[in-house]
């Protein structure tokens, strides 16, 4: 029979051995966020540019289906080549750094946040499942709000980095040449600029997500039929319902993510605002006239880009046509 010192040695052997998994668990999701990032880079590189209005590839002119002309704008396989020849390969890369920093600092605020949270909600248990939803839509928010506050002048950075390329410039270079730059010249205010647009459209698209799947997975979703004792069905009647809400957990397990599809589509414009802010009147040419006006705030760009008819400008990646008059008012 083991005496107690060596129970108590083993059970602190077994936190010891507990803690590691946890680091380990950590690190993983660090270097999966950075190789995640550093995959997609090339993509939100090319969306920026379009973003702000770089288009130094002619356009070709089309018609549709209906006879209607068009001018078909180059797609990303275009755009990136276009990159490439330009800056070579790396060029592809441009700003990535920062990004890396703010998916790490995304991940480790997420998860400090997330347990706290977590606590406080064991607190309090809920009745309904409208009610839980609306709580854990607000836990989420919460987060998704702290998270922004802190990786947003990573964001500006990156994106500033990657908008030089319209001017040629190398006004921002590594992240700590970014932050001297940035506080030198704006101050405090300038790590913050456009996070207003980006934090309400990051809060709409998590409300309207979560609701929006809750109220179909409650209401669209059949559940009428409930299972029963195998002794009171004949089996294959049995094994139908069984089928039945198998399918039916299928259904609410993809409601929320196609839900997020279509909401973020409703959501871009606000994405769109706090990009084209985070360049606008920063020294830049992607962001001072003639290539772009001077907002005095979000809301006058969001007007502008209204106007224009530029909303969801970006929002498309390989199939990106205008019609030929609102072409030729761009470019006047």
């Amino acid at each position: 029979m083991e005496s107690p010192e060596n129970l108590s040695g083993q059970e602190v052997g077994v936190e010891q051995d507990a803690t590691p998994t946890l680091v380990d668990v950590d690190t993983a999701l660090l270097l999966l966020g950075a190789g995640v990032t550093a995959i997609t880079h090339p993509l939100l590189y090319v969306k920026l540019l379009i973003q702000v209005g770089h288009e130094p590839l002619p356009p070709t002119v089309g018609t549709t289906m209906f006879g209607r002309r068009v001018l078909y704008l180059p797609g990303f396989f275009s755009y990136a080549h276009h990159i490439v020849k330009v800056d070579g390969k790396r060029g592809l890369f441009r700003g990535l750094s920062p990004r890396i920093v703010s998916s790490a600092i995304s991940t480790v605020v997420r998860s400090k946040v997330k347990q706290q949270v977590e606590l406080l909600s064991k607190r309090d248990e809920l009745q309904t499942s409208l009610r839980k939803v609306l709580k854990e839509t607000s836990h989420e928010m919460i987060i998704q709000c702290l998270s922004r506050v802190a990786t947003h002048p990573f964001h500006v950075m990156s994106v500033r980095c990657m908008a030089q390329f319209v001017g040629r410039e190398v006004k921002y270079g590594g992240i700590f040449s970014c932050i001297v730059k940035i506080f030198k010249e704006e101050g405090v205010a300038g790590f913050y600029v456009g996070l207003i647009p980006h934090v309400a459209g990051e809060v709409l698209f998590l409300w309207f997500c979560n609701l929006l799947a809750h109220f179909i997975n409650t209401y669209a979703v059949d559940e009428s039929v409930s299972p029963s004792p195998l002794w009171m069905l004949e089996e294959r009647v049995y094994e139908r319902q069984q089928a039945m809400f198998t399918q039916a957990s299928a259904i609410r397990s993809y409601t929320k993510f196609v839900m997020g599809i279509a909401v973020s589509a409703l959501t871009y414009p606000f994405m769109l605002v706090a990009d084209i802010m985070a360049v606008n009147n920063c020294g830049l040419a992607a962001g001072l006239p003639p290539h772009s006006p001077i907002f005095k705030s979000w809301l006058q760009c969001w007007n502008h880009l209204s106007h224009k008819d530029q909303l969801f400008r970006g929002s498309s990646f390989f199939f990106r046509r205008v019609p030929v008059t609102s072409w030729s008012s761009t470019e006047g």
